[in-house]
């Protein structure tokens, strides 16, 4: 086994496998970024070095500084993780000519799976089945769509060198085609260098199963059964479990046998996953699935994997790397339970998932029952610069239905201030009844967008706590509290009322509260009256008696906002300071605004042109995702202030429209 080996990535997977190698006695070596200098994957190692500025061009992509610091520091071999450099044949070929192990396949067998036609060619060759459409070299966009119209519609254009949904578009029509097409190829080109892209048909009723193989270095491959990927939005995984819901043995043994059968086609070592989409229209059928692509590292997901086979993947990865075979045969593996892994974004879910960034002046998840895989901590920063993963949630039970459960009370315990996050979605998603019931497609989350995505407004009860507060009120009245606590607005001979004003969006609410001397408040809330009462306070969290029933929460505050979770819900209310003037809003109809941090990636207007409703003018690129913004009215382009390439930050002027008459 390796002495010491160089972890070339950040955030949770650094953490995650520097974690497995410490385990077995191996010294780990980190690199960061300026940005990510007090990170915490630098703090677990046990050297770390700088090698470079924050973009990812100059620092973790940086191949020359990567094997500068690992020849510095003595590491005998390099670990990818995923992402970044895991994937770069190149890469994998100057680590070998330094000397050094590449903990991962060989170059050959990145390339031979690393361009999607290709891939699905070569599969085709070795009888593995895929999804029909156009995997050629032309790239001519007449002829592209010319291909398109034969396939007929729905089809899905791909960038051949995508991955996470980058560079993909689902056309429905034919007049949708070229401006889909220009979509996908730029982001390719931005995110992989490589703007080329195939065409296939789309599945109706999608499910997205994947299979996880092994193989070493002595001609042996196997598979740990497959994780059921199918809860997507924007082409990008949201909850992942392992085993499919729906799989029978008979289809199991297919999909593990074609998956092994690729594997072995371009002679693989080490981790890897096989893509399959299926067709679940009529249930799980052995011929109603197809090749996608071959993943050539470790994935995201494969925590769910090694709950249900009791395995460790990235010991695995360890031991066969250092030349070993693999640990166990194909026949000495089982499944054992359910398990569910859900990712928590820094992401706002109601404005269509853009990424958010902040800092987390709060971040409680919890660990008795759940296994956190996590790359920040509270008082880390979400930047630009990075994917803007902030943990993964990752539980197992005997059966899905206990796994379910267990993952709705975990994403419910979990709490984030600072950075808008889409943990509430998450919980969301997780109660959804048709999920429940193991009724998804990768269309699950387009259909059920809108509810899964609304946060109900604050009802009279969450306002009423939130002021109590606030105001100082929510104090346990029990053993162990000071007398001189529970005097708050008390008064000799009536209660008197103290006011909290919470902003929530754009309404400003007022609530009177009153205390009273057997130690319940009483609350009017607009025209609502209500009383409640503070069983328990601890720390941040609270029993409350209202509405007739006893209610757990928790609260975060900071001196501007006030942050209240309960039952998978949280609000936000921002405490008005009253010393300064209300700014004066800009007017949202004529102004185009950037909604996060990015690039500017295409220009659709000029000044003194005329725009309608809803046409894209300027199109953005924030963590490598694009998006489309549009015009808010009717009008005429009175000002563009920026142009390609341009690096514009959150609440930007882009384009500015004529005053209306």
């Amino acid at each position: 086994m390796f002495k010491k080996i160089l972890i070339a990535n950040r955030g949770e997977i650094a953490v995650r496998v520097a974690r497995t190698a410490k385990s077995l006695g191996i010294k780990v070596v980190a690199v960061y970024s300026e940005a990510d200098r007090n990170a915490l994957h630098v703090e677990e190692a046990d050297e770390a070095y700088l090698i470079g500025p924050a973009p990812v061009n100059e620092s973790y992509l940086n191949k020359d500084a990567i094997l500068a610091a690992a020849k510095k520091a003595g590491a005998q071999a390099i670990h990818p993780g995923y992402g970044f450099l895991s994937e770069n044949p190149e890469f994998v070929e100057a680590v070998e000519a330094a000397g050094l192990v590449f903990i991962g396949p060989p170059a050959s067998a990145i390339r031979a799976m690393g361009l999607k036609d290709a891939a699905k060619q070569l599969m085709e060759h070795s009888g593995v089945p895929v999804v029909p459409g156009y995997h050629g070299e032309n790239q001519d966009a007449a002829f592209l769509k010319t291909q398109a119209d034969q396939m007929g519609y729905p089809v899905l254009i791909k960038a051949r060198a995508g991955g996470g949904g980058k560079g993909m578009r689902r056309v429905d029509a034919s007049e949708d085609f070229l401006s889909a097409l220009e979509g996908a190829q730029r982001e390719g080109q931005s995110s992989f260098g490589d703007p080329r892209v195939l065409i296939e048909k789309y599945i109706q009723s999608p499910r997205h199963i994947e299979v996880q193989v092994f193989a070493d270095s002595h001609g042996n491959a196997v598979h740990l059964f497959e994780r059921d990927c199918s809860l997507q939005r924007r082409h990008q995984k949201v909850i992942e479990e392992a085993p499919a819901p729906g799989m029978s043995e008979e289809m199991r043994a297919a999909m593990g046998e074609a998956a092994v059968k690729a594997a072995l086609a371009v002679g693989y070592e080490g981790a890897g996953t096989v893509e399959f989409i299926v067709d679940g229209s009529e249930g799980l059928r052995p011929d109603r699935f197809w090749f996608m692509e071959m993943n050539t590292r470790l994935q995201v997901e494969h925590p769910v994997t090694e709950a249900i086979t009791g395995e460790d993947l990235v010991h695995w990865q360890l031991r066969v790397a250092a030349g070993a075979p693999l640990p166990k045969r194909q026949e000495e593996l089982s499944i054992n339970g359910h398990a569910f892994e859900a990712r928590i974004y820094a992401e706002d879910a109601e404005a269509g998932f853009l990424p958010a960034t902040g800092t987390l002046n709060e971040l409680r998840l919890p660990q008795h029952f759940a296994r956190i895989d996590s790359g920040v901590r509270k008082g880390d920063t979400i930047t630009p610069f990075y994917d803007p993963m902030i943990a993964k949630v990752i539980v197992h039970g005997e059966n899905r239905s206990e796994a379910l459960s267990k993952l709705s009370q975990a994403l419910e315990k979990s709490r984030a201030v600072g950075a808008t996050t889409n943990i509430t979605f998450l919980h969301a998603l997780a109660n959804h009844e048709g999920f429940a019931r193991g009724e998804m497609d990768t269309l699950l989350i387009d259909r059920e967008l809108e509810s899964l995505t609304r946060v109900p407004e604050p009802t009279a009860e969450v306002y009423a706590i939130a002021a109590a507060i606030d105001l100082g009120l929510a104090h346990d009245a029990g053993y162990g509290t000071s007398p001189w606590e529970t005097l708050a607005g008390w008064r000799l001979w009536s209660s008197a009322r103290q006011f909290a004003h919470l902003r929530y969006r754009e309404a400003l609410t007022e609530v009177a509260i009153a205390s009273h001397q057997d130690g319940s408040l009483s609350a009017t809330v607009g025209d609502t009256g209500l009383s409640f009462k503070i069983l328990r306070r601890e720390g941040d969290e609270i029993r409350v008696s209202i509405g007739g029933a006893q209610r757990c929460c928790h609260f975060a505050r900071t001196p501007t906002t006030l942050t209240l979770f309960m039952e998978g819900q949280c609000w936000t209310f921002h405490l008005p300071d009253h010393l300064s003037e209300d700014e004066e809003q800009a007017d949202a109809g004529s102004a185009i605004i950037s909604p996060v941090p990015g690039q500017v990636r295409a220009v659709h207007c000029k000044a003194g042109q005329a725009v309608r409703e809803g046409d894209v003018l300027v199109v953005t690129e924030a963590m490598k995702m694009e998006h489309s913004l549009k015009a808010p009215r009717d009008g005429v382009v009175q000002e563009v202030m920026v142009a390609v390439g341009d690096q514009v930050e959150d609440g930007a002027l882009l384009i500015a429209l004529e005053e209306e008459a």
